[in-house]
């Protein structure tokens, strides 16, 4: 084996491998073993608190991330896709799939108080600070259903003309919503809870995920074709196409870093960066792990949080399951957690 410097020649690859990796923007720093069964969908997390809320199926496991352990879990939750937090109000909010309910839950204690009915299917929601009130997205209803969050009431139903995905809301009265089935960006006004416009979204298929840079006024939706989708939400312009990964569910956008995020099931993140609010290249694909497809960020910390697990092999397609999909190994879950390294 030869040698320089009295270092074997592996050794000093093992070197440039690290200098390299401590070169890109971003690398996986921890795998948060949180185990049990079941699926997952959508993660929340409170900065103010660091605390992770994780869809599980049937229940909401709650992970501080400092000790990165579960503290505790909501259960009941039946097909459960995403949580939204309200903590002005103490409140969080989450969506019940199968139940077609969406549960309040007392976020010091965790306990439940009470349940909402909603549309057909709900999946996304979001809470809107701005207006104090809660958007659930029925996506078999194609719908949104409108909650006062301070009274558990429901003040309107939104039909939506096509299946919704993610949802953000922009901090100044309106509400943007994928619509998947008709790639399209649905903007909605939170104060009269009626559907404002729908912008096609160009060169997109499949539109899920979904980021806002608030400041600027630009969304970006994460498409089934492998697109990065950019919307000028004043005017619903397309502003520009960038590619990402294969097997999209979530996006983020880090205002600090103005960096786009998409969260990718090969097991790759797309880092795309605003350079200008009409300008964009991709900054970095950093590997995670197969099934890391939904995404959360820490706004304090700007940290990133990925739930996967180890996968069974696809089984073969039916004609009653034409697109199967692969299962996770029961007590392989875990959370991904991105961060940005220093330089």
């Amino acid at each position: 084996m030869k040698t320089c410097h009295n270092l074997p020649l592996v050794a000093l690859l093992g070197l440039s491998l690290n200098a390299a990796a401590n070169d890109a923007p971003y690398s996986v720093a921890e795998r948060l073993a949180i185990g049990g069964d079941g699926g997952w969908d959508y993660p929340s997390v409170d900065p103010s608190t660091h605390l992770l809320y994780l869809s599980r199926a049937n229940r909401v496991t709650v992970v501080d991330t400092g000790s990165g352990k579960s503290i505790g879990e909501i259960p009941d939750t039946d097909g459960v896709h995403g949580i939204a937090l309200a903590p002005e109000l103490n409140r969080g909010f989450i969506s019940c799939g199968k139940a077609n309910v969406v549960k309040v839950f007392d976020i010091k204690t965790r306990a439940v108080l009470a349940s909402i009915g909603t549309g057909d299917g709900p999946d996304a929601i979001l809470y809107d600070p701005s207006t104090q009130r809660v958007f659930a997205f029925n996506g078999r209803g194609k719908s949104a259903t409108v909650i006062d969050a301070k009274n558990n009431a429901v003040v309107a139903t939104i039909p939506l003309a096509g299946k919704p995905e993610f949802a953000r809301a922009d901090g100044r009265g309106s509400v943007f919503v994928n619509i998947e089935d008709t790639a399209e960006l649905a903007k909605i006004d939170a104060r009269s809870a009626m559907l404002k416009t729908r912008w096609p979204l160009r060169k997109c298929e499949e539109p899920t995920g979904l980021a806002l840079d608030a400041a600027h006024h630009r969304g970006f939706s994460t498409c089934g074709n492998q697109i990065l989708a950019v919307t000028n939400l004043d005017s619903g312009r397309s502003v520009a196409s960038m590619p990402i990964g294969k097997g999209v569910d979530g996006g983020e956008f880090d205002p600090v870093t103005q960096n786009v995020f998409s969260a990718n099931g090969e097991g790759t993140i797309t880092v795309v960066h605003e350079v200008a609010p009409d300008q964009y290249t991709v900054q970095q694909t950093l590997s995670t792990q197969r099934g890391a497809r939904t995404i959360a960020l820490d706004t304090s910390t700007h940290r990133l949080y990925l739930p996967t697990a180890e996968l069974s092999p696809l089984a073969p397609a039916t004609a009653e399951n034409p697109h199967p999909r692969p299962t996770p190994i029961a007590g392989t879950f875990v959370v991904l957690v991105v961060l940005q390294n220093s330089h």
